[in-house]
């Protein structure tokens, strides 16, 4: 047995780091959730008198002087910081379970407000949410049961269909699909050529055209043939109320894809050239062809909404005192209060006493959640505005004069904690004279010039993006030829760098980037 003492993250603590690391749509699911289930927060256009606001233009702020914000919810972060601190796994642990653990917290079921006729603006925010989209494997289901094939055929089909992947490929043998069917389907002892029966009939009805495929070879000829076949269609009816279509092209791509599908993916051109008796100029047109064509028709037909990219703040430039001003975008926030009647009976005593604690709670989760909501916005400025102090360079010039930034060094400026720091830049965007970026990017580590000045690893990046965009395409550079165009410009880095950072940009060889004319 021994005594000593230890600190542990609390519930609300671990909802603080929530709130601080959630993205800004992610925290107007959060706020809407709230408004729900909690009857004492509303919405508000105009500030109450008593009330407690989130959002409005009044956030708008420039420096760490113009922030005088200090939310109930501060002294949350401030015992963050020391756990964090003492505890750095420990803390990681915590936050990387509190999803589930807050759920505790969201016990109060729905409540709407009495007063007849009146319409209650917390659910006019939820209605506006939207339905979650049907997968691909329902959509094609629904496809698959409009189809005219034979019974035995749709059952097959069907259970291919869970089999697909996220591509729309199917990976798996017909062997390995037999294994996870249902007994009443293996009773049945289908053989090969009754799934491939299956699949033809799939790779022929379902739409996207491609769906099925068994690799990319075979999902490029579905389509290729596919639009053949409109083709043929198109000049038998002597008329094109379609999209117009290249059988010339579609032709050559054929023939690249069934004959010389290697040799065209390591871009041996003209060894194909030499091989079919194309001409280059021919080649290059099938496989600007090819580029029209899908490899992963399946990926348009994933549930839900494109996640669209909300930046938590915008940086504009002021002329008139010759420097960058950062202000936070979340005015897009419902503007919500405390409910004051409510607030009032719970500190009535002729009111239950059930009723009394039922209120206390509740404006107790509200009262916290928009301090932790004012504490996350005074975090995340500050940080904001101290990136923007720090990369001015890159506001002026762009991403290649990019500065080396640890974290570290924006925690101290800021007195708090580094983990903070990571939190509140986590899936945050920032919208700039040069586009939206993540907030994140503008912290990396750096490699040292020839002159001894430290440059980003990110600005390097774009160096070699900008070098590879403006080559000759006909004599791409090559790793060593990049390393002695950056030493010209005062960056010396080794070529195995070079060869990494072109692979983190997704960039192929010089080898596969050559383009051949004719």
């Amino acid at each position: 047995m021994k005594l000593g003492q230890q600190m542990k993250l609390s519930p609300r603590m671990i909802q603080s780091m929530e709130i601080l690391q959630m993205p800004l749509a992610e925290l107007y699911e959060r706020l809407e959730q709230e408004l729900e289930s909690n009857p004492t927060m509303e919405i508000t256009e105009v500030a109450g008198e008593g009330g407690v606001e989130v959002g409005g233009e009044s956030d708008r702020a420039v420096s760490d002087g113009a922030l005088d914000i200090v939310p109930e919810s501060a002294a949350d972060f401030a015992r963050l910081d020391e756990y964090t601190e003492a505890n750095p796994e420990a803390a990681d642990n915590e936050f990387s379970g509190s999803k589930d653990r807050t759920k505790q917290y969201d016990e109060l079921g729905p409540r709407t407000r009495s007063s007849a006729g009146e319409r209650d603006a917390k659910m006019d925010a939820m209605a506006q949410a939207p339905a979650r989209g049907a997968s691909m494997g329902e959509q094609l289901l629904d496809q698959w049961s409009l189809t005219d094939v034979e019974d035995d055929v749709r059952v097959l089909g069907e259970v291919l269909i869970a089999a697909l992947d996220d591509d729309g490929y199917l990976r798996s043998s017909f062997e390995e699909v037999a294994d996870t069917a249902p007994e009443s389907i293996k009773s049945t002892e289908p053989t090969e050529a009754d799934w491939e029966m299956a699949l033809q009939a799939m790779q022929l009805l379902l739409e996207p055209v491609g769906i099925g495929a068994r690799d990319a070879r075979e999902c490029l000829l579905i389509q290729i043939d596919g639009r053949l076949d409109r083709v043929e269609a198109v000049v038998l009816d002597d008329q094109d109320d379609g999209e117009p279509m290249d059988g010339e092209g579609l032709l050559i791509a054929r023939r690249l894809v069934g004959e010389f599908f290697e040799d065209m993916m390591k871009n041996r051109l003209p060894k194909i050239a030499g091989k079919a008796g194309f001409e280059l100029n021919e080649i290059n047109m099938g496989i600007e062809t090819l580029r029209k064509l899908s490899l992963a028709p399946g990926r348009g037909m994933s549930a839900g909404v494109e996640t669209a990219i909300f930046p938590d703040a915008v940086v504009e430039y002021d002329e008139d005192e010759d420097r960058y001003l950062a202000y936070l975008t979340d005015g897009r926030l419902p503007d919500v209060q405390i409910n004051i009647e409510y607030a009032k009976m719970a500190m009535d005593k002729g009111v239950q006493k059930n009723d009394r604690e039922f209120l206390k709670k509740n404006l107790s989760n509200a009262q916290w959640l928009i301090d932790a909501i004012g504490q996350r916005r005074h975090t995340l400025l500050r940080v904001v505005n101290a990136v923007v102090d720090e990369q001015r360079d890159y506001f002026d010039f762009g991403p290649e004069a990019l500065k080396p930034l640890p974290m570290q060094p924006i925690a101290d400026r800021l007195g708090i904690h580094v983990a903070t720091v990571s939190r509140a830049v986590s899936e945050k965007y920032i919208m700039t004279p040069r586009g939206v970026v993540a907030l994140r990017s503008f912290f990396s580590g750096g490699l040292a010039t020839e002159s001894g000045e430290d440059v980003s690893s990110n600005a390097v990046r774009a160096a070699i993006e900008e070098l590879i965009g403006s080559e000759n395409k006909a004599k791409p550079l090559s790793d060593e030829a990049m390393v002695k165009a950056l030493k010209e410009r005062g960056i010396e880095i080794a070529r195995r760098t070079v060869a990494k950072y072109r692979d983190q940009l997704g960039i192929p060889t010089a080898r596969m980037r050559k383009q051949f004319g004719g």
